[in-house]
């Protein structure tokens, strides 16, 4: 009988808890274990966590989750000689020091690092600003040169990881499209909905192109409507926006429940890292995706067949107004959207490079 391999994925949540650990290799899981590899995920945040370090100014508290992040962490060390690969999302611990990728990579097990946002770009939250010199952005250049391989969502993180390792793949983020699938729901309003998903540190990305959402409404008054989920502290009466909640049960539904989605960013370095999830989304739904041409996405989308890359404010107007007003339109970008993601975005689009890419560095 053939033994099965064992994969350890050192990241910072739960199962389930984050959505680029999701995107990137927790939906594989099933797959893994199929094909004789049993994925073991170390992390170092529960939930009770959660609502202490992103939630809390209560820095106390904090420290207690940093030293147990470290026991965690010594813990994975001192059983690292059980797995075949190691599997790293971003860092092992949140502070500045890299001594436990420096421990995992002296144990001879080999290491995949992977990331799917420039994170050499300091990006911290509110809660946190006071524990920012805790954090170092560029202890990335440490960590790269210490594992096997590297795998990353786009060309723009694979053109920085190359400086410090030679062996970089591009892998992108993918939808589990047996889940994410257009679903009809019921309704015979003929109000067209313009969606936005996100959360309450990207609501900004939503508000960049406001005008053009007053522009809209002024334009089409009672035809259209917009939604915000995942800040549910959003507010503009103006545009009639409340913000909801983000419900993990019910996302498959939130998507479904607009007929365009937005996705505006600005162009800065950090943006240019992105992988384009919530486009991906989006396309996977069936609705035509309405996005900022920046970083990935002018690789997912080609504009006008299945999706619209937008750069100025006329352009976002024009386009939003050709979708609002053709229904037929929307449809078939829709369509398109949704054959891209099946063929080049989906799980299971992605599912034997990541098994082959495993199974040459374990067998190696």
């Amino acid at each position: 009988m053939i033994k099965q391999k064992k994969i350890l994925f050192v990241a910072h949540h739960r199962l389930d808890r984050s959505p680029g650990q999701r995107y990137r290799f927790e939906q594989y899981f099933s797959y893994l274990n199929e094909n004789g590899i049993s994925c073991e995920l170390a992390n170092i945040i529960s939930e009770k966590d959660d609502q202490i370090l992103y939630n809390s100014y209560n820095y106390l508290k904090k420290g207690f989750i940093a030293i147990n992040a470290y026991r965690k962490r010594y813990l994975n060390y001192k059983s690292v000689k059980d797995y075949d690969l190691i599997v790293l999302y971003r860092e092992a611990v949140l502070t500045r020091s890299i001594i436990f990728e420096k421990l995992f990579s002296s144990s001879g097990v080999p290491i995949v690092f992977d990331f799917d946002d420039a994170i050499w770009i300091k990006d911290v939250s509110n809660s946190n600003k006071l524990l920012s010199f805790l954090k170092n952005e560029k202890k990335i250049e440490k960590i790269l040169p210490l594992c096997s391989h590297v795998t990353c969502g786009n060309e723009y993180l694979k053109e920085y990881a190359s400086k410090f390792n030679s062996n970089v793949t591009i892998i992108p983020s993918t939808v589990d499209t047996e889940l994410y699938v257009p679903i009809h729901l019921n309704g015979t309003s003929s109000q067209v909905k313009i969606g936005w998903v996100g959360s309450h540190t990207t609501i900004k990305h939503f508000q960049k192109i406001i005008n053009v959402y007053k522009r809209l409404k002024d334009k089409y008054n009672e035809n259209i409507s917009f939604r915000v989920i995942g800040d549910d502290n959003y507010r503009n009466d103006e545009l009639g926006i409340v913000g909801e909640k983000w419900d993990n049960n019910k996302e498959v539904e939130l998507f479904n429940s607009f007929d365009i989605g937005v996705m505006p960013l600005p162009k800065d370095q950090w943006t240019e890292g992105k992988c384009g999830m919530k486009g991906l989304l989006y396309m996977s739904t069936g609705k035509p995706a309405v996005v900022s041409a920046v970083g990935a996405n002018n690789t997912i989308i080609d504009h006008a067949e299945n999706g619209f890359l937008c750069s100025g404010e006329d352009q976002w107007f024009d386009t939003l107004s050709l979708l609002i007003e053709n229904p037929k339109l929307r449809r078939k970008i829709g369509e398109k959207g949704r054959l891209t993601i099946e063929e080049k975005y989906s799980t299971i689009s992605q599912r034997d490079k990541y098994l082959q890419l495993y199974l040459s560095l374990i067998n190696n």
